[in-house]
């Protein structure tokens, strides 16, 4: 039987030590979640943003499908129309997620002519009233991912405003990205990096709420760096670091969720990969879309490079099978032999 966790035990007040894999559009498909479930039993995964219109009118089965062994696993809706939203959260809560998160942090071009994402910030109570709809609609948790503030917002006042109408409204956790979204003048990848991280703001966020749920996204690279966070909030989201480092899940069970077991190792995730890319090879999904998200696994170590340059070239061809993949990981035991 498939292992189910209870959505309610997601969201608890007070909660240390809560670890979620940021959502990140064209990366966190269900491929990528598959492969992230090996390396972390108990992190939260997120979907990419899905706009509600899709998920209501769109196929299903492509935008909204997944594996059993993904949960615990979150469905971020893009949108700003409450029963629209309401629809799409009640379509997400039916196939089985085990949490609802609405997006107001993305401040791309796209969700800014849809009046969506981060340009929410500037109307509380809009979101307000999407949320409390979501949550009419469904008995899983609903959540928000916002930014600090936006524009020439004051953070102060701005994240205040914001997260007292969402708590009104009966948000069960708040997940801030750590810096002001400039909807003018900075493309997506400079907002993830150009406006200053402010976690401080975020704690105090946390301090004047005690009861909410808040979690920190932004800037952290390492475990180290979640863990400390980890100490202040009650969870924190990695989303690049994890992409481009994913063996660094590989600790996430033992630190932030007291598990016993060892860290798996790259090779055995491999390994564990092989079924499932050979059941999807079977239905015609071609190799690199699933191995174009494990080409960090071995960062860092003796073969690495060759591990990509093998995945990247040979993974591209239209007959390649499981034995890509595992010459790939050959080569690196290889470099290793050498390196010892």
């Amino acid at each position: 039987m498939v292992q189910r966790f209870d959505a309610k035990e997601i969201i608890v007040k007070n909660r240390s030590f809560r670890f979620a894999v940021a959502p990140m559009m064209d990366w966190t498909d269900r491929n990528c979640r598959f492969f992230h479930r090996q390396l972390s039993k108990r992190a939260l995964l997120y979907t990419e943003m899905v706009v509600a219109d899709a998920v209501i009118h769109g196929d299903r089965d492509k935008l909204l499908g997944f594996d059993p062994a993904e949960h615990p696993i979150a469905l971020q809706l893009g949108g700003s129309d409450p029963a629209k939203l309401a629809a799409a959260a009640k379509i997400g809560a039916d196939l089985g997620y085990d949490e609802i998160n609405l997006n107001c942090g993305c401040p791309s071009d796209r969700v800014q002519s849809g009046t969506f994402g981060a340009c929410l910030m500037r109307e509380p109570q809009r979101v307000a009233d999407c949320v409390a709809a979501m949550k009419a609609a469904v008995a899983i948790p609903i959540t928000v991912k916002c930014r600090i503030g936006v524009d020439e917002q004051d953070i102060e006042t701005a994240l205040d405003t914001f997260a007292d109408a969402v708590v009104a409204a009966g948000v069960d956790g708040l997940w801030v990205h750590a810096r002001k979204a400039w909807l003018a003048g900075l493309s997506p990848k400079e907002n993830r990096e150009i406006p200053p991280l402010d976690y401080d703001r975020v704690h105090r966020l946390k301090q004047r709420l005690p009861d909410l749920f808040v979690g920190i996204n932004g800037g952290l690279k390492t475990i180290a760096d979640a863990e400390a966070e980890s100490d202040k909030l009650d969870g924190v989201m990695l989303g690049r670091a994890a992409y481009h480092g994913p063996a660094l899940l590989a600790s996430v069970d033992r630190v932030f969720f007291g598990c016993e077991t060892a860290d798996p190792d790259p090779h055995d995730i491999v390994e564990a990969m092989i079924p499932y890319v050979e059941a999807q090879l079977r239905r015609g999904v071609p190799l690199h879309r699933i191995t174009r998200h494990m080409l960090g696994l071995f960062h860092g170590q003796p073969g690495a490079r060759r591990f990509r340059q093998i995945l990247t070239v040979e993974g591209a061809r239209r007959d390649a099978g499981v034995s890509v993949l595992r010459a790939a990981a050959s080569a690196v035991e290889e470099a290793s032999s050498l390196a010892a």
